[in-house]
């Protein structure tokens, strides 16, 4: 599954991403590969003589996150429809349960997703919001890896909903990779937290976000734009060099501006105070995290006292994916941030994912034949590409 999981990345651009090469018929964007990793390390550097302190930092940070809203046309206030979900299939589990959820962001765009929730658990509770990355078969929310990473989360304590990237699972009103895929996707994020927030019993001081892939990237986006996410956990995601191979990620002018050059490192790095945790590995564009990424990210938290909220976890001998390796990591750091019982998934002294239950995609669907899509919703990419307008 990891061999096919980082070799068939269904968003990538081509072979031709593999090596610095900027888009001759789209300057303003940084795709792939665009640096070197020497080019990514010596940018980080330059980025660094623009700022010296923390006020400084805090100017460069504001042109950044900025920069990211105009590159995306992304409204101040979107106009979002009414949270009115869609809700059926709830399973109980051993320790948690399931339901299929799904509800409007734009108006005529749904949202489709599972929500776990714990059983023995009272009072407010953490919420998380798990966004994933690409897979060939567009099917990343029905996966072993997605399904093992909720249903822990929600036998910790914690309020999760997974949701699906434009084109996957149950989302299927237009294609992955139309034009505007990293608004819709920025967009459909929002709502997502929206609804998260709205569940009464979730407490809207103790929200995390983590993916993997184009979810890593969906989760340091969202993180810097949005102060509602408390603690942020990208997986195998965040690189000097490597900006993001799809249109969802790196297909509109959000990192070279008129005003400035940034990365997805100083992206990453909006996320100051709040905890942040990388998880790298060593068989793709994360390798240098230790000795790159996560020194640079580092010295910007230490501006806040906070570089104890800042932590890397690297694999140098495994490669792209969410495995149990990297969801160990995420649980640990996500339980220490957001107050969750770690000991609730325990067994002798490690983690024991065998009494989580995988469920059949068809199981996990919103829409089928017992509750059809709603007639309200945009068919096709014009059609959704309209609701942006």
């Amino acid at each position: 599954m990891r061999v096919r999981h980082f070799l068939a990345l269904s968003c990538f651009l081509g072979a031709s991403t593999l090596l610095a090469q900027p888009n001759p018929d789209r300057p303003d964007l940084c795709q792939g590969a665009y640096f070197t990793e020497a080019q990514g390390a010596e940018a980080l550097k330059t980025f660094a003589q623009t700022y010296h302190d923390r006020a400084g930092w805090e100017k460069r940070a504001a042109m950044i996150r900025q920069g990211i809203r105009d590159g995306m046309d992304l409204p101040a206030k979107p106009k979002f429809a009414p949270i009115k979900p869609i809700r059926h299939s709830l399973r109980k589990m051993n320790g948690y349960t399931i339901e299929n959820v799904a509800f409007e962001s734009l108006p005529g765009f749904w949202i489709t997703g599972n929500l776990y929730r714990p059983i023995h658990s009272t009072g407010k509770l953490a919420g998380i919001l798990c966004p994933h990355g690409h897979t060939a078969k567009q099917d990343a929310r029905f996966l072993e890896q997605a399904q093992q990473r909720c249903a822990t989360l929600a036998r910790m304590g914690a309020v999760v909903f997974i949701y699906d990237m434009l084109g996957y699972g149950d989302s299927k009103q237009c294609d992955h990779k139309i034009p505007e895929a990293l608004k819709l996707q920025t967009l459909n994020g929002i709502q997502a937290l929206n609804f998260l927030t709205s569940l009464p019993d979730v407490d809207t001081d103790r929200i995390g976000m983590s993916g993997e892939s184009g979810g890593g990237t969906q989760t340091f986006l969202l993180t810097a734009l949005d102060p509602r996410i408390k603690v942020s956990v990208p997986v195998v995601m965040v690189s000097a060099h490597f900006f993001g191979g799809c249109v969802c990620e790196s297909g509109m002018p959000i990192h070279k501006r008129p005003t400035h050059q940034t990365s997805n490192v100083e992206i990453a790095a909006l996320a100051a105070p709040r905890p942040l945790l990388l998880v790298s590995d060593g068989k793709d564009w994360t390798k240098n995290t230790p000795d790159v990424e996560y020194p640079y990210i580092r010295s910007i938290y230490s501006f806040y006292n906070a570089a104890d909220r800042i932590e890397n976890v690297h694999l140098p001998a495994e490669g792209h994916d969410y495995g149990p390796s990297k969801r160990k990591a995420a649980y640990q750091f996500l339980a220490k941030h957001l107050k969750l019982d770690l000991n609730r998934v325990m067994k002798d002294g490690q983690f024991d994912e065998a009494g989580n239950t995988l469920l059949k995609p068809e199981e996990l669907q919103v829409f089928n034949a017992g509750h059809p899509r709603p007639a309200n919703a945009a068919v096709g990419d014009d059609a959704v590409m309209a609701l942006l307008k």
